[in-house]
């Protein structure tokens, strides 16, 4: 089956070449972009006359021979042309991961100072191969630009088997990411065998409900392990030390992430005694005064050290409610003993204290961001989700960062037009969006020196299938895999674009279920022009109680006139965002007064981000700006739904009018109105 899969990536994860007549050089669809490419019309085949020589150390060539046997390179002992790769010094490579590709029309030669560098050679040759089985002649070099190029799988939400993860495992090889993140344990469900505690696979892995979405908005309780009502699953030890493997055998690491303090309610419903009230059913992070806190910890990550080689673990550190801390006996004797000023700093001890168990096994952390709060553990690496900051924090404090920031790295959001596409949790987030992110524009070159990796990131809370997932990853990760690679000034998205289709239908034809890039629909059709109408460019002015929200200004008190209309998305900085009790409440001068025949704004709605429809709008119009005639009141009942949706709040009539109050107010949810433009006709 392995060689099956394999044999089916290699052969169709090519790129076609233009052939022209030499020594005329031909452009090849290579993914990720290489450093430099220098390739002619000459073709090399791989046609049974091919010996193969591998130079390098005995791990690293049992690797890459059992890898090329699954392969469908054809070699034979005694062939006249042949396939030499060696482990030697490259002038001009500065990464361990790096080669340069030589190839004739008798000889075909991969450099590079390590193995991984080698195989990564030869998924540029399995990228070359045409339906011939030859690639062209030249000369490739090429290396990283970032030494983590990953993917974060969340496994607790929805579980996925090993055979699933290696099919995943294989893509990501081809197009050269070398960490896979496993989001192990959340309160969705624990995932990994741990011989000490055996309640957290006979129960803390399974629940009462198979989708997400049903269990967390319905009673969230677990279930015992083979009961009628138990849904979920969890990875033997030995099946992670099979996975492993299989992603070693393919110089990929795989991160394991144990949740700490918080995310932890599937634990703490198994061993209550480890939660601040003793409780099962009652808490979500751990109780950080408790001593039997810290030998829980510690033995789970004596357990998953033993299991996952990687230099890093990771302990999570978000998104800690901090509830219980302030009441908790326990909780504030260990703030008054350690001199705690308040529960961000509680939280830190136990970040510390969790760091250096993890350093003293000769291993170090990464957490999410909020490791920051309270002050960063010495030798933390921090994964910067919460935009940017966080990692810039982390680099301007000599750690290194991981960069997944949510507003280009989620792979949970909507890839296309949300009416098109199965529910997601986030908003629109296309190729081209993702493609966009570089880690390290605007830094110094010791700060991006300190930019470790990027990571692309799939939560499932509303991806409950396999297939779903992978239409969820392909083709974003593939600009992931560019970004963590390739020159970011050589980037461009309309060449980049042109590759990834042809790896999105060598995908799809293999039996991966990814998104259809070549008949993307596109974005909202509204933002292609500038809406033309008698209130643009007119001045907004915003009553006390109703000002828009800074982070969401979509340019500040003219964004409602501007003729800019809104995307998919809340936060393409095109929509403005209110979340204070007056809603929006904002009077438009046309400057003199006229003849007006409508007036209208659209809203959105997506209620997993509390992003609501208004309940009320008011439209009004003065001619003195005191005294106000209203001519509409809308009312609406706002119904939580899935999915993102838009709605048209306006009045159609005849009317004069110098100003224009729209009012639109939020009802008894209370969360946030995001609206584009006020057009006025």
């Amino acid at each position: 089956m392995r060689k099956t899969i394999i044999s089916a990536l290699a052969l169709l994860f090519f790129c076609a070449c233009a052939h022209v007549q030499e020594p005329a050089t031909v452009a090849c669809d290579l993914l990720p972009m290489p450093q430099s490419v220098e390739l002619q019309s000459g073709r090399f085949a791989f046609d049974g006359n091919v010996s193969l020589e591998i130079a390098a150390g005995e791990e690293d060539n049992r690797i890459l021979t059992a890898y090329l046997a699954e392969s469908p390179l054809a070699f034979s002992a005694d062939g006249k042309k042949s396939l030499k790769l060696e482990v030697a010094a490259v002038e001009g490579l500065t990464s361990p991961e790096g080669y340069r590709l030589e190839a004739t029309k008798e000889n075909v030669k991969v450099t590079s100072p390590s193995g991984a560098g080698l195989f990564y050679g030869l998924q540029t040759i399995l990228q070359l191969v045409d339906d011939n089985g030859s690639i062209p002649t030249g000369v490739i070099t090429d290396e990283p630009q970032l030494a983590y190029r990953g993917m974060m799988l969340d496994v607790s939400r929805h579980f996925f088997g090993k055979e699933f993860v290696k099919k995943q495992i294989d893509a990501l090889a081809h197009f050269k990411m070398n960490r896979l993140h496993l989001h192990l344990t959340d309160a969705a469900g624990w995932r990994i065998e741990i011989k000490k505690y055996p309640r957290l696979t006979q129960f803390a892995a399974w629940r009462s409900k198979q989708l997400w979405k049903d269990w967390w908005f319905g009673d969230r309780l677990y279930a015992e392990e083979g009961s009628p009502e138990a849904h979920g699953g969890y990875y033997t030890q030995d099946d992670i030390r099979e996975l492993v493997q299989y992603a070693a055998d393919r110089y990929i690491t795989i991160i394991p992430e144990i949740e700490m303090p918080a995310h932890s309610e599937e634990t703490l419903t198994a061993y209550p005694e480890l939660s601040c009230t003793h409780e099962p059913y009652k808490q979500a992070d751990f109780c950080v005064g408790n001593e039997k806190t810290y030998e829980f910890l510690e033995n789970v990550l004596t357990e998953v050290m033993e299991l996952f080689p990687s230099k890093y673990i990771h302990i999570g550190g978000d998104e800690a409610g901090k509830a219980s801390w302030p009441s908790c006996p326990l909780c504030q004797k260990r703030m008054k003993e350690e001199n705690l000023s308040d529960v961000n700093e509680l939280q830190s001890y136990l970040i510390h204290r969790i760091e250096k168990f993890v350093n003293s096994k000769g291993r170090q952390i990464i957490g999410w961001d909020e490791i920051l709060d309270g002050g960063l553990a010495p030798n933390a690496t921090v994964m910067s989700w919460r935009g940017t900051e966080g990692g810039l924090a982390a680099v301007n404090s000599g750690h290194k960062a991981i960069m997944t920031p949510g507003g280009y790295c989620y792979l949970d959001s909507y890839q296309d037009a949300p009416h098109t596409q199965p529910m997601a949790f986030g908003p629109y987030m296309p190729l081209q969006k993702v493609y966009s992110y570089n880690p390290t524009e605007g830094l110094g070159e010791e700060q991006a020196k300190l930019i470790y990796g990027v990571q692309g990131n799939l939560w499932v809370e509303y991806i409950p299938t396999e297939e779903l997932v992978e239409y969820m990853i392909y083709p974003r990760i593939l600009a992931i895999a560019e970004i963590g690679w390739s020159n970011p000034v050589e980037r461009d998205y309309d060449n980049f674009r042109q590759r990834a289709i042809k790896a999105v239908n060598t995908l799809r034809a293999k039996g991966y279920n990814a998104f259809d890039l070549e008949n993307e629909f596109g974005p909202r059709k509204e933002t292609l022009t500038d809406a033309d109408h008698l209130a643009k460019g007119k001045s907004v002015t915003y009553a006390p109680m109703a000002e828009f929200n800074e982070r969401y200004n979509a340019g500040g008190a003219t964004a409602l006139t501007d003729g800019v209309r809104g995307g998919w998305t809340y936060t393409d900085d095109k929509w403005q965002g209110f979340i204070r009790r007056g809603g929006v409440d904002v009077v438009i001068d046309l400057g003199e007064e006229k003849e007006i025949s409508s007036v209208a704004a659209d809203f959105m709605q997506m209620c997993i981000p509390e992003v609501w429809f208004p309940a009320e709008v008011v439209i009004s119009v003065s001619s003195d700006s005191v005294e106000f005639n209203e001519l509409a009141r809308i009312e609406h009942e706002v119904v939580r739904d899935e999915g993102l949706s838009y709605k048209n709040y306006g009045w159609s009539g005849k009317s004069n009018a110098r100003y224009i109050r729209y009012q639109a107010k939020t009802g008894p949810q209370r969360g946030w109105l995001f609206t584009d433009e006020i057009i006025v006709e």
